[in-house]
């Protein structure tokens, strides 16, 4: 059974992230990590996805395929060059990857917007700098007020993350990497759009738009079928 591991994103957890995937158990051995700082462990400090791309990438010993979502996604192209021999392939949904589309100007303008936001935003009270940030990137998830534990661990998390913008996305090295490639994204925002673009053609990957479900393309209800016609393809 072909494994597949499965990359979280900002604020929500493994669980709550891919809680549509969970059906997929009947056709691939899903793996899906909870990233440090997010429930059941214990809160950080800091969060870094150079780190986190070594331990993601410690997960693909053996081999399997890597799907990462938004912070998620910038996590699974660090890690999955990391270990290009141990990728069966790579997806990823909307990662806030901007270095690799600077100049565009909804891509500039989004890095102007966050770099205020962490540095002049509502840091102290984590439901104010969610709900912004939720605004932010587009996502249509309205939070509880007063916040869940978990999302409010979630946000505390959020505002210690490294910027994902300073990622280096080692877009050659991924290029030469014989696994397939998959870029999903939203349809709904700019400067995702850009970003997606940018993979798509550098990585000659193949690409999906599945609007309706903005920033969390995951719960389109195609999504789990054309994933797992991509990684059976891949596994071929």
């Amino acid at each position: 059974m072909e494994r597949i591991v499965l990359v979280h994103g900002s604020v929500m957890g493994g669980r709550p992230t891919w809680s549509r995937q969970r059906e997929l158990r009947r056709r691939f051995a899903l793996e899906i990590l909870e990233r440090p700082g997010f429930p059941p462990g214990p809160p950080v400090d800091r969060v870094d996805f150079d780190e986190h791309a070594a331990l993601v990438a410690a997960a693909l010993d053996g081999g399997a395929h890597l799907v990462g979502h938004s912070y998620g996604g910038v996590i699974a192209l660090l890690a999955a060059a990391l270990r290009t021999s141990d990728v069966r392939s790579l997806t990823v949904i909307e990662p806030p990857a901007l270095d690799v589309a600077r100049g565009v100007p909804a891509v500039d303008a989004f890095i102007r917007e966050g770099e205020d936001w962490w540095l002049h935003g509502p840091t102290g009270d984590p439901e104010a700098f969610l709900r912004g940030f939720l605004r932010f990137v587009g996502s249509a998830f309205e939070p509880p007020s007063p916040l869940t534990a978990q999302l409010e661990q979630g946000a505390r998390t959020l505002v210690v993350e490294r910027r994902p913008w300073e990622a280096k996305i080692p877009l050659d090295e991924l290029a030469a990497a014989p696994f397939p490639k998959l870029v999903v994204s939203g349809g709904h925002h700019a400067a995702f759009d850009a970003v997606c673009d940018v993979l798509e053609e550098r990585l000659a990957a193949e690409r999906l738009v599945l609007a309706g479900y903005g920033h969390s393309a995951q719960r389109h209800p195609d999504f789990n079928d054309l994933l797992a016609a991509f990684v059976e393809r891949a596994s071929t």
